[in-house]
């Protein structure tokens, strides 16, 4: 992440860093752009949630496979409604996608309650997709409800 920030940066974009007090010193944190310390994970990914139009899980880890799938669990839910993208750069996401797609036809996922998410092959369609996604995507339904988030 601290590559795409600093790539970002360079460029004069904007880079808004959100990390929890505990990661702060051992994850040696960007100070360039705006930096949220909040403290915990789960102020972290609220505040993440608030602060995104859309969600882009790049190849990662653990961590990126756990708030990729919670966005998504989210959106088929009905908690939200804002695109959730897998960078699937070298077919990366398909042992996840194969896996959704499993439970789908095992009925762990019944129809009507598909998992939505888009999907880019390649990094140079990654914006097109989207933005072709986040301007089908009214406010209202970019918002989660504060007693919702708050049971969340």
């Amino acid at each position: 992440m601290g590559e795409i920030a600093s790539a970002v940066l360079d460029r004069g974009g904007e880079v808004i860093g959100i990390i929890p007090r505990f990661l702060a010193n051992r994850e040696n944190a960007n100070t360039r752009g705006d930096l949220i310390v909040t403290k915990d994970m789960h102020e972290r990914k609220q505040r993440m949630f608030d602060e995104a139009d859309a969600f882009i899980a790049l190849p990662g880890g653990a961590g990126t496979l756990e708030e990729v799938v919670e966005q998504m669990t989210w959106v088929q839910l009905g908690r939200h409604k804002k695109p959730v993208l897998l960078a699937n750069i070298k077919a990366f996401w398909e042992p996840l996608r194969a896996l959704l797609a499993h439970m789908e036809e095992l009925n762990f996922i019944r129809p009507g309650l598909s998992v939505d998410y888009l999907v880019a092959d390649r990094i140079e369609d990654v914006l097109p997709t989207l933005m072709d996604a986040a301007a089908e995507t009214g406010e209202p339904d970019k918002a989660m409800a504060p007693d919702v988030a708050g049971r969340l």
